[in-house]
């Protein structure tokens, strides 16, 4: 029986208007000077962490990058709490530091990270199909059947629109 290493795929960074998302798997204490290194280069303040935690946060800290805790259940959608508090976080971190980067991971950065990322592309108006090509030509086997049907169903609420372009506007909500 021949042992084949498994190669896990990198970083992947996903980028759309005006914003850009880091996707990962997640980091363990044994290569967290390597992580925080990737979150630099791309400039990166938050990491959205999906999964259970299992490794120590006080490195990133330390460096300026905050952690949130957002778990939800492997192979799922993620519940409305944590998708309002996501949009939340994008549109105060790309209003307040425009070129900035979101990091997010899961375990192995193929599920529940990549759907985050995907209804962010949705809700800034790319189609669910588009956003699915996008990320999977960077993470082959991302998102899977249950949650490829949670993307086709999802509808915008157009919660990532940046208003204003110094004009005052009326907002009828």
């Amino acid at each position: 029986m021949s042992t084949m290493k498994t190669r896990k795929p990198e970083p992947s960074e996903i980028e759309y208007k005006n914003m850009r998302f880091l996707i990962t798997e997640r980091p363990s204490d044994g290569n967290m000077e390597k992580f925080i290194e990737e979150l630099d280069k791309r400039n990166a303040k938050d990491l959205v962490r999906v999964c259970e935690p299992t490794y120590s946060t006080d490195k990133l800290e330390t460096h300026g990058i905050r952690v949130l805790d957002w778990a939800f259940d492997d192979g799922t959608s993620p519940p409305t709490k944590i998708v309002d508090d996501w949009f939340n976080l994008l549109k105060d971190r790309f209003k307040e530091e425009p070129g900035c980067c979101v990091a997010v991971h899961c375990v192995a950065g193929l599920g529940r990270a990549p759907v985050l990322v995907a209804i962010a592309l949705i809700e800034m108006g790319m189609k669910y199909e588009d956003a699915v090509d996008l990320i999977r030509q960077k993470r082959r086997g991302a998102i899977n059947a249950k949650q490829l049907s949670y993307l086709e169903k999802y509808r915008p609420k157009s919660r990532l629109k940046i208003k204003g372009n110094g004009q005052k506007q009326c907002v009828i909500q």
